[in-house]
């Protein structure tokens, strides 16, 4: 995907991060659109649908974390790039975000280069994944590559995009236990720092939703899918 085709929503209620944001990411050619609050951001995400956005989680009325669990449950932002931004690094802070879809997470005080190289990787990893058969049919699990849907016992559920492109990597090839750095390198790619217990949040909620009898766990090397 080109920069200069590439839209971007900043929300933060700090004027200097959004004009800070706005100038680095207008510098790489992104088409950059801001608003001050999480009511506002979701205005502007719903008319422009950009291809990323950036979200502080503290502002007053609806904040990051609400902001985004709204978006994710509309169709058309299941597959939107979400970025947190926040001087908050606590773990909970950051599970909170990825439990309700989030891509990545970035605490302040920003360093441009790295904040432009992980969007450029996350914008790089989003149709990176592909398997020959574009549906898989397990009987119980039916998962649509098309489509991105996954059914379970017949019932369609909602995954999100690293949810999703986790199970279809795993898979991909029955059996084999992916070590967590594979699993890093083709998800997030290798320019994005992640951490253990980021993609455990990710296999847990995974579980939770396809149930727990598919994923295996090789403590200390990584995960494999059973049939």
């Amino acid at each position: 995907m080109e920069s200069s085709n590439t839209k971007i929503l900043i929300v933060d209620d700090e004027k200097d991060i959004i004009e800070f944001l706005r100038y680095n990411f207008e510098k790489e050619g992104f088409q950059v659109y801001s608003a001050r609050n999480g009511k506002d951001g979701k205005e502007v995400a719903i008319k422009e649908k950009p291809d990323l956005i950036v979200l502080d989680i503290m502002m007053p009325g609806m904040d990051g974390v609400e902001l985004c669990k709204e978006l994710r449950e509309k169709p058309e932002f299941q597959d939107t790039l979400i970025i947190f931004l926040t001087a908050r690094g606590e773990d909970y802070s950051q599970i909170a975000g990825f439990e309700v879809g989030a891509d990545d997470y970035i605490t302040k005080p920003i360093r441009p280069r790295v904040l432009i190289a992980r969007v450029n990787a996350l914008l790089k990893r989003k149709s990176k994944i592909s398997l020959s058969e574009n549906t898989i049919d397990l009987k119980s699990l039916i998962i649509d590559k098309d489509r991105r849907d996954v059914k379970v016992e017949g019932k369609s559920i909602h995954i999100p995009k690293i949810e999703f492109d986790l199970l279809v990597l795993l898979v991909s090839n029955p059996g084999k236990i992916f070590t967590r750095e594979e699993i890093y390198s083709k998800i997030w790619g290798n320019e994005v720092y992640v951490s253990d217990r980021t993609l455990d949040v990710h296999i847990r909620k995974l579980r939770e939703k396809i149930g727990k009898q598919y994923i295996k766990t090789i403590k200390g090397v990584g995960y494999g899918f059973t049939e």
